[in-house]
Order: structure tokens, then sequence, then C-alpha cells
């Protein structure tokens, strides 16, 4: 015989409301439902809250077309900045979808191939026939974890993409940074900066054994080498660019495509379920440089490191201002650049 409900009209055999709520399961669920979200939003990282308009400002976003410098591109146009993607293909799905969802038509892309310093060039040839000023420069762009491979230009792959390409690309365009400042050049490093080493005898791993790890650190070091070694050559009191490097996280996108875990199917879809609760989302990663960009805060800060978005301290690392004074001089050889930032 089925038990007498507590509450009237309740149909025979139903379970009791009343007593349902008397025990901790739901207590429970509540605790862990909250915790599991806590944890998530945790993962995710700060948020740049600025409503800055960018209407008439003008931006380059290196590997603009996916990731976290499509959502970059996105956030820079919904705000009304004309924005040019420097993608290593052209896209025009891409760029039909971010002006749909943009409402913005001032959104164009320009074939640049970090990894061909002839493309680089041929890229700022092309953009300085359609612009005459430059507001924002994300070197966002990078690779990770790749097999040993040289560029055409005889370089390692990992430090030509991430570092020299864009050392390259920003001794381009400085003319018209300076021209239009206050302008701010944002750099793309990670954690993995603090193993770098820096081998100016074998830079491009021809003598010592090739492991990728150590390459793409190299690469991150450099281009936080690259960013103080600026800040104290250009002074923003006298040019009027800033440059800042940021690091975006562990951020779910295409970089991760050599990792291990993605070389195996069965390993990719076991992991898939955790990796995706803690990776970032491009639109989270995107978020410290965002914040570097816009905040008024930052107009004349230039040089630093900033996670989530706040500063972070330089490791001791890159302390060593010998070395990064060194890198600087090795690069403009590596790159025949008698002067920075003079072209002509």
């Amino acid at each position: 015989m089925a038990s007498k409900p507590s509450m009237p009209g309740l149909p025979p055999g139903m379970p009791d409301p009343e007593a349902i709520f008397q025990s901790w399961w739901p207590i429970i669920i509540a605790l862990v439902g909250g915790l599991i979200y806590g944890l998530r939003q945790y993962f995710r990282g700060a948020r740049c809250t600025s409503e800055l308009k960018l209407d008439d400002k003008v931006a380059i976003i290196t590997g603009g077309g996916s990731g976290i410098g499509r959502y970059i591109a996105e956030d820079f146009a919904k705000r009304g900045a004309k924005v040019y993607l420097a993608c290593h293909k052209e896209d025009e799905e891409t760029l039909t979808e971010l002006r749909t969802k943009t409402k913005n038509e001032k959104i164009f892309s320009i074939q640049c191939d970090l990894a061909s310093l002839k493309s680089i060039q041929s890229f700022v040839d092309a953009f300085k026939k359609k612009e005459d000023k430059l507001h924002y420069l994300i070197n966002n762009a990078g690779v990770m974890m790749a097999p040993q491979s040289t560029t055409d230009d005889k370089f390692e792959y990992h430090i030509q993409v991430n570092y020299l390409g864009h050392f390259f690309l920003t001794h381009l365009l400085y003319d018209m940074l300076k021209q239009s400042g206050p302008s701010r050049v944002i750099n793309t490093t990670a954690p993995a900066y603090q193993l770098g080493q820096l081998d100016f005898d074998d830079i491009n791993f021809e003598k010592r054994e090739y492991v990728a790890s150590s390459a793409y650190a190299q690469s991150k070091l450099a281009v936080v080498f690259f960013t103080k070694e600026f800040a104290k050559r250009f002074p923003f009191e006298d040019e009027g660019v800033s440059m800042n490097s940021v690091i975006p996280g562990v951020v779910r996108t295409g970089i991760h495509r050599h990792m291990p875990f993605r070389q195996s199917a069965f390993i990719s879809l076991t992991f898939s379920p955790f990796l995706w609760f803690m990776m970032k989302h491009p639109e989270d990663g995107a978020q410290t440089t965002i914040f570097c960009s816009l905040a008024d805060a930052l107009t004349t800060v230039t040089g630093y490191l900033y996670k989530e978005c706040k500063r972070e301290k330089y490791h001791e690392i890159v302390d060593n201002e010998e070395v990064q004074e060194n890198l600087w001089d090795e690069t403009l050889k590596m790159l025949d650049i008698k002067e920075f930032g003079k072209t002509s």
C-alpha cells in the first residue's frame, strides 16, 4: 500500500517534497554545483570592463583570423575601430562573419606570413597604401611545440614566427605608430619564457639537440626582452609609443595542435572534458590584451608584463640587461636592420 502523502492533493506513490528537502541532498547538490561554477569562472580569468570607443582608430592584429586574435578583432570592431587582420591566409568567410557580427564594414584582411620576411614587407607595403595612421599593433600570432623546421629566411620556425617576425613588423610600422601617437604595441608571451635560454651562437638549433619546448621558451623569452629593451630605447615621453607584453593564459586555440594530447584521437577525446573545463575560451584569453590596449591608466606605461588584467612581476631571468641588449643588437644584424624604425 502506498504511503499517505503529507501534502493535500499529491497523487499516491509520489515522493513527499517536504521529506526530500529535509535531507542533505539538495544542499550537497547546490554546493557541488556552486563549486563547479566558481571554479569554471576562476579558470576563465579576469575581464576587461572598459567601455572605450575606438572610432577613427586603426588597429593591426596578427593572427586575427582565429583564436584569441579573432576575438580581439571582434571587440575592437564593435568599438568602431578600423581593423586589419594580418593572417597567414586571407579568409573572406571570416571577414564576412566578423562584419556581420560587429555591424562594422571596416574590417579588412591582408596576407602576412610571419615565417617570411618578404611576406611581412609586402603586408606593410599594402597597408601603407591604404592607411596613414596606426594606433594599435597587436602582435598576437604564434606557434607552439612545432616539429623542427627552418623558414625560407634560414631561421628556426619558433624564433621567427613568435619573435623575429613581430620585431620586423614593428620596425616597419614604427614610423606610423610614432606619428599616430599615443599608440600602443602589445606583444604576446607565455609563462614558458621563464624557462628560456638564449644561445646567440646557436639560436637556430643547428648544433644543439632540437627540443620543441626549448625552442618555444627561447622565442617567448626573446619577446619579453624585446618589450623591455624597446621601452628603454624609445621612452614614451619622447616617442609617444608604448609597448607591453601579455600572458593570455591557457586557451583553447589551434596553437596546441602540435601538443602530444592532440596527436592521439583517443587521448584528445578522453581528456576533452577536462580541457574544456580548465582551458579558457578565446574570448577569455583576449581580455588582458584588450585591457592593455584600452586602459587609460596605461597610456604612458611601457615595458611591463600583464596577466589577468593586472601587472605581473617579471621573472628574475629578465634582469640580465646585458643579454637583453645583446639580443637587440643581434636581432638587428639577423634582420639586416641598420636602425630600428628607419626604413628609408
